[in-house]
């Protein structure tokens, strides 16, 4: 898929490295401007609408996290591209979809090109799209633990589950549970069922979602009318699950 980009790196040289990079191996992406700080980079946002950012992490006057700050409701992908590894935690909360590391290895910058451009090819297939999984539906039970003993739920019946600490939320058809369980204990036993993890903090029954929306990692709907956040590093996965 073509992609439009944006590369902000203060230093003329990193960008000039980047740029033939992407120009000789990742012919499918077209640069639309260059920025050396968060101001350059926030005027080319005002008339651009890049598909992704190639974004270096430490700037004068500001680094990468002050400016996604400036840019809460981006639909533009982040790929970073810096020296420090030390900064891939704060780039994860920042929803970024990949982490590249100086000097740029061109088979990971290919790698990273792929995945923004499947991320963006599926998000325009499904845009505004009443969504169908191509998982039938969840059949089965679950057993959750009790101070007396256990409970038995229909797994269809589970919308999607939340972490609470140590602790998991099931939010039910009618009502919901609080569960002595971690998330990813959810995850393991769910997820042959259609159960999908679109955030840290969300387990998902795929054929409850209807609707998908763009932004920051964007966000699903669920048929309740339930909006949910989806992280950039979980989107391919959800997207995949849907035709």
């Amino acid at each position: 898929m073509n992609l439009t980009s944006i590369i902000v790196d203060d230093e003329a040289n990193s960008r000039a490295i980047l740029r033939n990079y992407l120009t000789k191996y990742c012919p499918s992406v077209t640069i639309l401007g260059e920025a050396a700080s968060v101001q350059e980079t926030l005027v080319l946002l005002q008339t651009n609408t890049p598909d992704v950012l190639f974004l270096d992490v430490e700037m004068p006057y500001g680094n990468a996290f002050d400016l996604l700050e400036q840019v809460p409701d981006r639909t533009f992908e982040i790929v970073f591209v810096t020296a420090y590894d030390h900064y891939a935690v704060d780039a994860l909360n920042a929803q970024a979809t990949y982490y590249l590391l100086k000097p740029i290895a061109i088979d990971n910058l290919i790698k990273a090109v792929d995945h923004v451009g499947h991320i963006k090819q599926r998000e325009k297939e499904l845009q505004d799209t009443v969504l169908v999984p191509k998982v039938t539906c969840a059949e089965g039970k679950i057993t959750i633990p009790q101070q007396d003993g256990f409970e038995v739920l229909r797994i269809a019946d589970i919308l999607y589950c939340e972490a609470d600490d140590n602790y998991t939320k099931i939010y039910l058809e009618k009502g919901q549970k609080l569960v002595s369980k971690t998330l990813k204990y959810f995850e393991e036993s769910l997820h042959p069922h259609g159960f999908v993890r679109t955030h840290k903090s969300f387990l998902v029954n795929v054929n409850e979602i209807i609707k998908y929306r763009k932004g920051k990692g964007g966000s699903i709907v669920l048929s309740s009318g339930k909006e949910l956040a989806v992280s950039s590093s979980k989107k391919g996965t959800l997207l995949d699950y849907f035709k």
